[in-house]
């Protein structure tokens, strides 16, 4: 796995957990130290930069790795998590309600973080396996 790629999943697992910190977290906070709302972070336009920052890099590093290690169920997983998020974008809280939208949200959130941490270990494997040595091909 090259570098490009490992700093890529490891972003993507980033941004999902930042994901789902704010809606976990961010709550709490505002009726803790009621200061916090004044950050701008409870507004849709956090959630519209979040799904722009995590599109390109999911799709780019699950493509990546699934060319490598061919499980491409775990680019299937990704791609239904970056649905999630587009679904909860689009319909927003007025169609959905919080719950519905924070549901959807941490849902497709936790999809994506699950498929770059697997493609992450599917391709440390990949590099690990010696099975497929230039020394093994050339006696093919």
């Amino acid at each position: 796995m090259n570098l490009s790629s490992q700093l890529i999943d490891k972003l993507a697992i980033g941004i999902s957990s930042l994901c789902v910190a704010h809606c976990l977290i961010f709550p709490l906070l505002v009726t803790v130290v009621p200061s916090f709302v004044a950050l701008g972070l409870t507004s849709e336009s956090f959630h519209f930069w979040m799904v722009v920052s995590v599109i390109p890099s999911s799709i780019y590093a699950l493509a990546l790795g699934c060319k490598k290690h061919e499980k491409w169920l775990v680019f299937s997983i990704g791609a239904l998590g970056l649905s999630f998020l587009l679904l909860a974008l689009v319909l927003e809280g007025a169609s959905l309600g919080e719950l519905g939208e924070k549901t959807v949200t941490l849902t497709g959130a936790l999809l994506i973080a699950f498929a770059h941490v697997r493609n992450f270990k599917l391709c440390q494997n990949q590099d690990a396996c010696h099975c497929h040595s230039a020394h093994d091909i050339k006696n093919d």
